[in-house]
């Protein structure tokens, strides 16, 4: 394409912020690049007609972590760590409300429930339990998870939840919405359907090499998460999550967010639907793909589960089906971190965005001073 000088002028000259990706992580650092340096031209590249990779693509739990997947966490975290990365989640969480207003994303605090599917695992999150809220109760003040009984009447699953009271629920594409809306009004450009290739760096500024044009920007903030590996040597490789929505039902009783089996499936309610995603254990290998799209053996499972556990006496219709990319590796701490002199980048979420991109935008952004 050739461009015109205006175009080459208003937008790809003089440029002192670019950023890659214009997700929850690229908007926020974005927004919080213009609040410490309120004249600079910042631009955002993203190389889809809407934000790609998860942030518009999750399904809009406001969580922490499961108690199961907590309990995980120590075995590979130190209990140091563990309370860290929950701390982080619950900040960002907070961070992304105050920033947009809890009307404007719709946010519930409807609660958050674990079910099982076997009494094994039940009973040995139930011996963990007093040890969990124990660590987390310098963060909350009060215990986090208790027990709850089967009050939505699921079958084949263990006749206790573990109730989270602290776990919320937003409508993702008002969230990304209202962050798109204070971004442009904030004079920061996106520029929708380029894709970054490949950055060198030059003496006081980096050469951003795209699709569509070559262009030079002093400072460079990768916020691609589960694309990074294209353009980064960092420990993340892409997670693919499938999700799956229900048509309307009628007088659908099912209220809060739901993890099952360690958190690898979990649904919601939303808009008189049943939202739900997962099965990404079913072909850990198969999900390891940048490659949007669903697969038969996860689709079915998912339909499995619909029909057998969560609407077992419930008529019900698939609306939609697509998935995510999310970005994760052997440990649970996002990347945030100086690559060179002028390169930045803010990666790894780790399927926990909604909690913690906003917090991880604003770190990403302190490092350029």
């Amino acid at each position: 394409m050739n461009f015109s000088y205006w175009e080459l002028k208003e937008w790809f000259t003089n440029v002192d912020f670019t950023v890659v990706g214009s997700g929850i992580v690229g908007l926020n650092c974005a927004l919080q690049l213009r609040e410490r340096y309120p004249l600079a031209k910042i631009i955002i590249l993203e190389k889809g007609i809407l934000p790609q990779g998860a942030s518009t693509k999750n399904a809009g739990f406001a969580c922490f972590g499961s108690l199961s997947e907590l309990i995980d966490d120590l075995n590979t975290h130190t209990e140091e760590e563990v309370v860290s990365l929950v701390k982080k989640r619950w900040e960002g969480l907070q961070l992304l409300r105050n920033t947009l207003g809890d009307k404007n994303i719709d946010f519930q605090q409807n609660n958050g429930y674990e079910l099982f599917l076997t009494t094994e695992l039940y009973e040995s999150c139930l011996e963990q339990k007093s040890r969990i809220n124990k660590l987390l109760k310098p963060l909350f003040s009060s215990d986090v998870f208790t027990v709850d009984n089967n009050k939505f009447r699921f079958k084949n699953i263990h006749e206790n939840y573990i109730t989270n009271q602290f776990e919320g629920q937003i409508d993702t594409g008002k969230m990304a919405a209202k962050l798109l809306e204070k971004v442009l009004s904030s004079g920061i450009k996106i520029i929708n359907n380029i894709q970054v290739q490949s950055f060198v760096e030059n003496n006081e500024q980096v050469e951003v090499v795209t699709n569509q044009i070559n262009f030079k920007t002093t400072k460079l903030f990768v916020a691609t998460n589960g694309f990074a590996s294209q353009l980064l040597n960092e420990n993340v490789q892409p997670a693919r999550a499938q999700v799956l929505i229900t048509k309307p039902i009628k007088n659908l009783q099912i209220k809060g967010t739901f993890h099952l089996d360690k958190g690898y499936y979990y649904f919601r309610n939303i808009d008189d639907r049943i939202l739900f995603g997962g099965g990404r254990n079913l072909d850990f290998k198969g999900e390891e793909t940048t490659d949007f799209g669903q697969t038969a053996i996860i689709q079915n499972k998912l339909e499995e589960i619909l029909k057998t556990t969560i609407l077992p006496t419930t008529e019900f219709e698939i609306e939609h089906r697509w998935s995510g990319i999310m970005g994760v590796g052997n440990q649970k701490k996002a990347i945030v971190k100086q690559i060179s002199n002028n390169v930045f980048c803010g990666v790894r979420l780790g399927g926990m965005g909604v909690a913690i991109g906003s917090l991880v935008g604003k770190e990403l952004a302190e490092l350029a001073e």
